[in-house]
């Protein structure tokens, strides 16, 4: 061996093996349509995880149930089934056979003979210790059963079928509304329950990439002698339906709505109580709907079948689309309303395209932004530059505040009744605040505060609600759950906020909800109008409880006061008689002499003719007798007959009578012709 060759230092290059830079690949311009994004992006839409992914597919389904059968006022009917679809049932669905493995230490679950040991030795120690506790009398723990090892691939898949009695869907409309992502019929300036507008095409996009499998929709219009039957899936990278089959059949039944089955990979385990939540606090938002819920396990006893009935026939009214406001467009919305608007000139296009805007303002508005401007100048000749002027005049000149009159909130009535038929609660106040204004976006606060009440714990209960859907996700960031905690000062209406079980329940409405961060799951508490407008409400709430706690506090005292007067009443007569008989005594031995009535008293008490017991007897009449003064006083400055009040609850009307309805917050009067 050369000693020059091997003491050459190993950092210095050799020769011959130089490699050249290699040219940096020239990048394809790429695009993605909007399906691709929201598959690769699926957490934007509240498909974080399998188990997220179940109750967003419910969320949506349900949501797009009620939108459909109040778009026709139609009483609200919504059925929805969870069925488990076990690992073979699946397969067979997909056509692929089982197979045994064959290589089991391939298998992410493989456990090792050491591994497996060790697992049954600690086993075998926890039973002894349970043995020894419990032969010393010690409370046990139920032992869990030993949890199978899961490996990574083992999915849970599930069929949700939703099914309403809603308007239903036109036959040549279906495949584009389940298969085109950005496509539907809630885009415009109004208040909509969706936040994205992608609805069961997010569930069928999750179908395509956790199972395969296309989703069906069976639907029905009012009157319509067929049912629409469809069955597709969506080609992701083209945003376009696949259609597998899609026909007409006979609708024999006459029935009209849509019934929606997609079959998914979800966690039932782990997300059974948030869609439980999201059901009972939907229940309390639309009272005037009827759910029902069924989860089908594969296994009977893990069933669950739950009936949320309808308590009132009185729906809001539907939201309005409206136009923008002056203060809240950008230009690019400008832009859009300029080429999409019917009228020619500059002073029609200001009028009929803004709200509060009329035809002097308009006037002031055009001679305002310069002499290149005029009334009868043509929209669609606009340079940029002028549309930049027209911008910025809208953001520094006065409008008036939008009116609240598009908006459509659950109600005082409807909110109260939906609280009282889902908690049971012992007291309960609601208020609605009149509409407000952010950003050129009107908006409406409803409040109702609950003591005690039906599986509600002990402290702070916030149910929060947007648009009227309720929001059960990062609840700490969100502007009720801090005022309710931080601004509210509970003690000084009486109120123990860890002691007493408080239900809060807020509800905002708006063309335009603040939510913040991507999954749209809280509002956030820096918009000044809308936390002064949410302390506002539940205060007013709390107002109304002082009252009713403060006279229940009263009746508890007067009931106490009884109790101590009662308690007393025999040692009272003891003292009361020997009194009377000392005196009968003197007055009999003429030593003290007693007139009229006190005389006919003692005379008696010598007679024997008025007893202790008799005495015990008139004490205890003049307790009751007083304490029904004070009570009926109470009740007639509390604003309650003399007689005892229940709640009472009318059964829903026959749709065919004819009656004038009047409303006000409280209560709905009804005048039958």
């Amino acid at each position: 061996m050369d000693p020059e060759v091997s003491s050459q230092s190993p950092s210095e290059p050799k020769k011959g093996r130089a490699k050249t830079p290699r040219k940096p690949k020239e990048s394809d311009l790429k695009q993605k349509s909007p399906a691709e994004f929201f598959a690769e992006n699926k957490n934007i839409a509240g498909f974080d995880n399998p188990g997220k992914c179940l109750y967003t597919t419910v969320r949506e389904l349900v949501e797009n149930s009620l939108d459909s059968a109040e778009s026709i006022s139609e009483l609200p009917i919504v059925e929805i089934t969870i069925e488990e679809i076990g690992k073979s049932k699946f397969n067979s669905m997909i056509g692929l056979v089982d197979r045994e493995r064959v290589d089991e230490e391939l298998y992410d679950d493989y456990e090792t003979a050491k591994a497996r040991e060790k697992r049954l030795a600690k086993e075998a120690r926890d039973q002894e210790i349970q043995a020894k506790n419990a032969a010393l009398g010690k409370k046990v723990k139920e032992s869990s059963a030993a949890k199978a090892i899961r490996g990574r691939g083992e999915a849970s898949f599930y069929r949700v079928i939703c099914k309403d009695n809603g308007r239903g869907m036109p036959h040549d409309d279906i495949p584009n509304m389940f298969g085109r992502v950005l496509s539907g019929t809630k885009y415009g300036l109004k208040q909509t329950r969706g936040k994205f507008g992608l609805g069961a095409k997010m569930a069928l996009i999750w179908s395509k990439m956790s199972t395969g499998l296309p989703i069906e929709i069976s639907s029905a219009m009012k009157a319509q002698t067929y049912t629409s039957f469809c069955r597709l899936d969506i080609d992701i990278h083209r945003n376009i339906p696949h259609i597998h089959l899609h026909e007409k059949r006979d609708n024999k039944d006459h029935w009209h709505g849509a019934e929606i089955q997609v079959v998914i990979e979800g966690n039932w385990t782990t997300y059974r109580s948030k869609i439980l939540h999201y059901m009972r606090q939907m229940a309390v938002i639309t009272p005037y709907a009827e759910f029902l819920f069924k989860f089908v396990s594969e296994t009977s006893d893990k069933n669950v079948t739950i009936r949320f009935a309808r308590r009132t026939d009185v729906m809001p009214p539907v939201p309005m689309e409206t136009k923008y406001h002056p203060s809240a467009v950008d230009l690019l919305l400008i832009k859009r309303l300029i080429a999409e608007s019917s009228k020619q000139n500059l002073l029609q296009f200001l009028q009929h395209e803004f709200m509060n805007i009329g035809k002097s303002y308009a006037e002031r508005l055009i001679g305002e932004m310069g002499p290149e401007f005029g009334p009868k100048m043509a929209i669609k000749s606009l340079t940029s530059q002028q549309i930049v002027r027209i911008h910025q005049l809208f953001r520094q000149a006065k409008f008036d505040d939008p009116s609240g009159d598009c908006l459509s909130p659950a109600g005082e009535y409807n909110l109260r009744l939906g609280i009282i038929k889902e908690l049971h609660p012992d007291m309960v106040a609601t208020y609605s605040g009149s509409a407000q204004v952010f950003e050129g976006h009107p908006f409406i606060v409803e409040a109702g505060v609950s003591i005690g009440g039906k599986d509600v714990k002990q402290g702070l209960n916030i149910f929060r609600f947007a648009n009227r859907i309720p929001l059960l996700f990062e609840q700490g960031a969100d502007v009720v759950t801090r005022t309710a905690l931080k601004r509210i000062n509970w003690s000084s209406y009486k109120i123990n906020q860890t002691q007493d079980k408080i239900g809060v329940f807020v509800s905002i409405v708006s063309t335009k909800i603040p939510f913040k961060g991507t999954g749209k799951e809280y509002i956030g508490d820096d918009i000044s109008e809308i936390a002064s407008a949410v302390k506002t409400a539940i205060q007013q709430c709390c107002v109304q409880l002082k009252s009713k706690i403060v006279k229940k506090i009263q009746a508890r005292e007067q009931q106490e006061r009884k109790r101590n007067l009662s308690k007393y009443i025999p040692d009272a007569t003891n003292a009361i008689y020997d009194v009377l008989r000392e005196m009968s005594l003197l007055h009999a031995s003429k030593k003290k002499r007693y007139a009229d009535e006190d005389a006919e008293i003692l005379k008696k008490v010598s007679a024997l003719s008025l007893t202790k017991e008799m005495l015990r007897e008139k004490l205890a009449k003049h307790v009751e007798q007083v304490d029904y003064e004070m009570a009926l006083e109470f009740a007639t400055q509390a604003g309650a007959s003399e007689e005892p009040k229940e709640a009472v609850y009318i059964q829903s009307l026959d749709p065919k009578s004819n009656f004038i309805e009047l409303r006000c917050p409280a209560f709905v009067f009804r005048l039958f012709q």
